[in-house]
């Protein structure tokens, strides 16, 4: 019995052997591709805010808050939506004097800083509303960044791209190497992305209105792709 079943396992063993030399790995190509969609922002966002300073904290309050409503009712007035106006700082802190030539600190004061954002959905209205704010008593301008409110569609189309990028590129070494692509074994998806978004700093703005230019901005997608090659 036991030889019996010795033979039946060296026979199992012959018959498995050269179906599993006749199976080798695939040879295989990889490569990267990438794209890039380019469009006009139509979000623009404005970090904006009043800082004031007075002997006591009080008094510092109460100006910055006297300052910051009429900033407000200037943003309603330009049709900003409240949903669109957020508190993104706020800032009590206590002035005092360097302590010089041995003398020691002295409290001199007290500064409020508040700081909101707003959202333009029209970058076409960014420098009426620099202007506006500014004429409200606005007097730290902080930054403004642009974007694109619906990127979707468009990293679609940048992924769609870097695939054809991926083949391209491909298709040339596969041609330098005297081989041809066979089906694709695997994709793979990294970085899809936009990139930084440009930020305008401001510290004082006199003209009217003023100037500002949105550019474009990208949205970008880079994939793996992996052939058979024959």
């Amino acid at each position: 019995m036991k030889n019996r079943l010795l033979l039946g396992l060296a026979l199992a063993a012959a018959l498995i052997s050269p179906a599993l030399a006749a199976d080798p790995a695939p040879r295989t190509l990889s490569m990267n591709g990438h794209g890039e969609m380019r469009a006009a922002p139509d979000v623009a966002t404005i970090n904006a805010g009043v800082t004031t300073s007075a002997p006591t904290a009080a008094g510092a309050l109460a100006a910055n808050s006297s300052r910051m409503n009429t900033v407000f009712a200037a943003l309603k007035k330009l049709g900003v939506a409240e949903k669109n106006i957020q508190t993104i700082g706020f800032n009590v802190s206590p002035q005092y004097t360097n302590g010089d030539n041995n003398n020691a600190r002295r409290l001199t004061g007290y500064q409020v800083n508040n700081e909101v954002s707003v959202r333009l959905e029209d970058v076409a209205r960014v420098g009426a509303a620099l202007d506006a704010l500014v004429a409200a008593g606005a007097n730290q301008m902080n930054g403004i960044s642009f974007d694109i409110a619906a990127p979707a569609p468009l990293l679609d189309k940048a992924r769609a791209g870097a695939i054809a990028d991926a083949r391209a590129r491909a298709e040339i070494y596969a041609k330098a190497a005297g081989v041809t692509l066979g089906p694709i074994l695997s994709i793979s998806e990294g970085g899809a992305s936009e990139p930084p978004r440009p930020m305008y700093r401001m510290m004082a703005m006199a003209a009217a209105p003023t100037p500002v230019a949105a550019g474009q901005q990208s949205v970008t997608a880079d994939v793996s792709v992996v052939w058979e090659i024959h």
